[in-house]
């Protein structure tokens, strides 16, 4: 693999930001001055990198999404070592505490999913590509013979448990919350 250059490390540099920026603030919330300012650059070298703001949004959501199946994938791989299945280490590790707090870093999904759907064409796709890929993990876990859609359902249970214990707080009844619907998920879907 070649040594990145200079210019593309700072391309990198600059969706790393906004990608961290996106998941703590929101679409509307990622401004081109604040992102290059945390990349350490100023705003003047924006459009050597990006023909526009949405443009950089719609690569850090793919960034995002790296990072997100980096980090949990290795938990869940943990957790199935330890003799645990394979959906109930997902629904562990995505419902985990560990998570709940990783707002900069965890599910782009859990983080925006009311948002994903009011964006333009360009950052609809790459979010409607993250929506699938969760969906798609969830189903590689479920046992033989689960009735379509399930993964679906599991998919969205998910994210809508992470986003009902982040509002509640990342306090006791947070992570009450939290730990109710991960129990839940397992009592439904894990078999005994």
């Amino acid at each position: 693999m070649p040594t990145p250059t200079k210019r593309e490390l700072t391309h990198q540099r600059i969706v790393d930001a906004a990608a961290r920026a996106l998941r703590r603030e929101g679409f509307a919330g990622v401004g081109v001055a604040e992102v290059m300012k945390q990349a350490g650059l100023t705003h003047g070298g924006f459009y050597a990198h990006f023909p526009s703001r949405e443009a950089l949004l719609a690569e850090a959501v793919q960034r995002a999404a790296e990072h997100r199946v980096g980090g949990l994938a290795e938990r869940t791989r943990e957790r199935i070592a330890a003799g645990i299945s394979p959906l109930q280490a997902v629904i562990e590790t995505y419902l985990s505490e560990e998570h709940m707090d990783a707002t900069e870093y965890g599910c782009l999904v859990g983080a925006l999913g009311s948002e994903m759907a009011r964006q333009g064409d360009s950052l609809l796709a790459a979010s409607r590509e993250q929506v699938e890929q969760l969906v798609a993990r969830v189903e590689q876990v479920l046992p033989e013979g689960a009735p379509p859609g399930q993964a679906v359902a599991i998919g969205g249970a998910l994210v809508g448990i992470l986003q009902l214990a982040r509002v509640a707080g990342r306090n006791d009844a947070g992570h009450a919350l939290l730990a109710q619907g991960r129990e839940a998920l397992i009592a439904q879907y894990v078999k005994q």
